[in-house]
């Protein structure tokens, strides 16, 4: 009696704080809504959008299956980084997401050059969004990889025993 039980569920990272939203606000664009799964989820429809407009001819379908694969991606692999089970785990899903982005701009810029969806604003939209993500990720990744090193220093090896030396 008068033990809490606890649970292992994990928590979602929202920029929420009871019912508050946390805004980044940017000079050129004036205030914009920050956060990242909302980013990704937006994302991944705006791509899906993008593919229903590529022709349908042998080409066109090859590159709508393959930009479909990697723009879709990050959404549901950066739910899976929420639940990482380690931290070297937490770092291996965000890369994964950064190499699905990475992939899916090099698809748009293809669509671009073949000009398959001109002036279309979900082209220019998957271009721009795939960039800032791209930065988004890669300083999210060197941020958890300096983490780990800190933790690392702090955290003696229980491995290796402490010796002196006599001279």
């Amino acid at each position: 009696m008068g033990k809490h039980q606890t649970s292992n569920i994990a928590h979602r990272t929202l920029n929420e704080t009871a019912g508050e939203v946390w805004m980044l606000h940017d000079d050129k664009a004036g205030s914009r809504k920050f956060d990242l799964e909302s980013r990704l989820l937006e994302f991944a429809s705006a791509v899906i959008d993008l593919t229903e407009k590529l022709p349908s001819s042998r080409a066109g379908n090859h590159i709508a299956g393959q930009i479909l694969r990697s723009g879709t991606s990050p959404y549901p692999n950066h739910g899976e980084a929420e639940s990482a089970e380690s931290r070297e785990d937490f770092i291996h899903k965000l890369k994964i997401c950064l190499k699905e982005l990475r992939e899916t701009r090099r698809w748009a810029r293809l669509i671009q050059r073949k000009g398959w969806a001109k002036d279309d604003p979900m082209l220019r939209f998957t271009l721009s969004e795939s960039d800032e993500l791209i930065r988004i990720f890669m300083s999210s990744i060197r941020t958890a990889q300096q983490n780990a090193l800190k933790q690392k220093r702090r955290t003696p090896d229980p491995t290796q025993y402490p010796y002196s030396r006599t001279g």
